[in-house]
């Protein structure tokens, strides 16, 4: 692939999009989440692992779930978005590798150590999380990622009896623009690189 983005799309993802934490009563539908997530599992994991999972929470009973682990400062914006995905990681990613890379036995680079594992999961799961802000942004969807709440409680909520770990929520839906603050600096060259 050798075609550049454009100014427009590089506006739409990255230079004119924003973080939102105030929502317009508008809803994103299923078939829209499926879509981005179509989109964003392209993305390239090691070993074309793949080990994020996602939970779409869009019901009024989803979200009181959600509630009980939110911090205070992200309540409200998380209650009142339209979808929270909960970005999860597989323990067991690994189990689906000789379907996903059946080049070689990756399975057995996991599933011999579990610290590698969990390394390569949160690490890779995380990479895919950003993946699926960008699909989402690409669709016109504006995103409102956060760290802010137990993850315990949601592992308990949404994930009992399974291998799954959350690691990130990301409400969607469609930003209220006018409630936005200014744009934040971001660290230049000479601060955040080196070249060697």
């Amino acid at each position: 692939m050798t075609e550049q983005l454009d100014e427009t799309a590089l506006r739409t993802l990255f230079t004119e999009a924003r973080t939102h934490g105030v929502w317009l009563d508008r809803q994103v539908s299923d078939d829209l989440l499926i879509q981005i997530y179509d989109i964003a599992r392209m993305g390239p994991t090691s070993a074309n692992c793949s080990p994020a999972r996602f939970v779409f929470v869009r019901t009024v009973e989803g979200k009181e779930k959600l509630r009980t682990a939110l911090t205070p400062r992200n309540l409200e914006k998380t209650m009142k978005a339209p979808v929270t995905v909960i970005d999860a990681y597989d323990e067991t990613f690994f189990d689906v590798l000789p379907t996903l890379f059946p080049h070689t036995d990756a399975r057995s680079w996991f599933a011999s150590s579990p610290a590698f594992a969990t390394e390569t999961a949160r690490r890779n799961g995380a990479l895919q999380a950003a993946y699926l802000m960008l699909a989402a942004r690409a669709f016109g969807v504006d995103v409102g990622p956060m760290s802010g709440f137990d993850q315990a409680t949601v592992d308990a909520a949404f994930f009992q009896g399974t291998s799954w770990k959350s690691d990130l929520l990301i409400n969607l839906g469609y930003g209220d623009a006018t409630k936005l603050f200014g744009r934040l600096p971001r660290l230049d060259v000479a601060e955040a690189c080196r070249f060697a």
